[in-house]
C-alpha cells in the first residue's frame, strides 16, 4: 500500500514556493463529503501555511466526482493558477466504481494535457470508508494536503515555465 507508513500530510516548508500570489480553484465533489470535507480542510491548512490568502482562493461544489472534470474545466477560465479536483469514490458491489474512478483520471489527465492551468488530482479511490477515513485526516495523514503542496508546486513551475523552454536536470 503506498501509504503504508507514510503520513500524506508531512511536508518541509522551507522547500515549498511562497504561495501568496498565486490563485487557486479547488473543485469539491459533495459526494461522501464527509471525506471530501476533510480533504478540503487539509488543503486549506496547507495552503494558507505555506501563504495562500483567502481573496486567491475560490471554492465549487460539484455533486459527483463524475462531475469534478467539468467543474475543474470551467475553473481553469477563471483566472487562477492551479485547480485542485477534490473527490472520494468508495468501492461498492458494482462495476460503477472503475467506470468513475478511470472516467475521473482520464478527463483531469486531458485537462491537464489541453490547457495551461494544471489540475491537481486529489480524488480518493479507496476499497472502504476506512481507508478513505484514514487519508482525509486519519491515521496516513490527509492527501488534501499533499495535493496543495502539489498545487503550489505546479504553480511556481507555470509561472517560471511561461514564454520560455524550461530544463530539467537529472
Amino acid at each position: 500500500m503506498a501509504t503504508e507508513n507514510k503520513n500524506l500530510s508531512n511536508y518541509d516548508k522551507a522547500t515549498i514556493p511562497n504561495a501568496k500570489d498565486f490563485r487557486f480553484g479547488i473543485v469539491v465533489s459533495e459526494w461522501n463529503d464527509n471525506i471530501t470535507e476533510g480533504l478540503y480542510t487539509g488543503a486549506i491548512a496547507a495552503l494558507k501555511d505555506c501563504g495562500a490568502v483567502d481573496k486567491n482562493i475560490t471554492r465549487w461544489n460539484v455533486p459527483g466526482s463524475y462531475e469534478l472534470i467539468y467543474g475543474c474545466k470551467k475553473m481553469q477560465e477563471q483566472n487562477v493558477d492551479v485547480v485542485i479536483a477534490i473527490g472520494s469514490v468508495i468501492q461498492g458491489e458494482t462495476k460503477h466504481f472503475d467506470f468513475v474512478c478511470d472516467g475521473v483520471a482520464q478527463g483531469i489527465k486531458d485537462l491537464n494535457v489541453k490547457s495551461d492551468t494544471p489540475v491537481i488530482f486529489c480524488v480518493l479511490t479507496d476499497n472502504n470508508m476506512q481507508q478513505s477515513i484514514d487519508r482525509s485526516g486519519g491515521k496516513h495523514g490527509n492527501k488534501g494536503t499533499e495535493a496543495a503542496i502539489a498545487a503550489i508546486k505546479m504553480a511556481e513551475l507555470r509561472k517560471n515555465s511561461r514564454g520560455r523552454g524550461i530544463s530539467i536536470g537529472y
